[in-house]
């Protein structure tokens, strides 16, 4: 009986180190030169509206994803570059201010839940992260402050929205443990890293 439940074990943790290869490694290069920052709920804009400073003011997104001004009321900015929302306060200010000339500077930044990085299982505090030009899988686990005891690092993947929800695998264990910089490779936008718990 205890041959047969040690071969059963055997195959199991077999099975586990067999299950983080089934997934294509993550290629280095992810992030493209043309991205622009996207505005979500929790962000904080400040409006500058130009030769009209009382009409300046610093106000967060609403979790409806608009916000409102004394002059502008239900504007949705979810989903907008800080230069299309500035275009639109612009277009609403029309009606009382002549030629307004508005910028919008985003100071607060949380970005829309399409756009977050995710990082989900045996990270030491699993959370949601606004994504940067750039950030690297490095930068995430850094941001969540590593991985737990339990954590099977190389057999992490990651799970790219932009690519039709493909998973790639990552070798976090190498990157953070070894030093081996040749694991580190860039997010995408609405990336979810999924760490799985090791059998050993």
């Amino acid at each position: 009986m205890g041959r047969i439940v040690a071969t059963g074990l055997a195959a199991v943790w077999l099975a586990g180190c067999a299950s983080s290869g089934n997934y294509p490694a993550a290629p280095p290069l992810a992030a493209t030169p043309d991205y622009n920052y996207i505005v979500g709920p929790g962000d904080n804009l400040n409006i500058i509206v130009w030769r009209n400073p009382e009409l300046s003011m610093s106000v967060p997104v609403r979790p409806d994803g608009k916000l409102s001004t004394p002059l502008v009321d239900e504007l949705v900015v979810q989903g907008k570059t800080s230069i299309e929302i500035a275009r639109d306060v612009e277009k609403a200010l029309s009606v009382l201010v002549r030629d307004p000339v508005v910028t919008v500077i985003v100071t607060g930044f949380v970005g829309p839940y399409s756009e977050q990085i995710r990082v989900v299982g045996e990270a030491a505090k699993p959370q949601a992260l606004p994504y940067k030009q750039k950030m690297t899988l490095l930068d995430v686990m850094i941001a969540v402050g590593g991985l737990t005891d339990f954590a099977d690092g190389n057999g992490a993947s990651i799970t790219r929205a932009a690519e039709g929800d493909k998973r790639y695998s990552v070798r976090i264990k190498d990157l953070i443990k070894r030093g081996d910089i040749s694991a580190n490779v860039e997010m995408k936008p609405g990336d979810v890293l999924i760490i799985p718990q090791g059998w050993f």
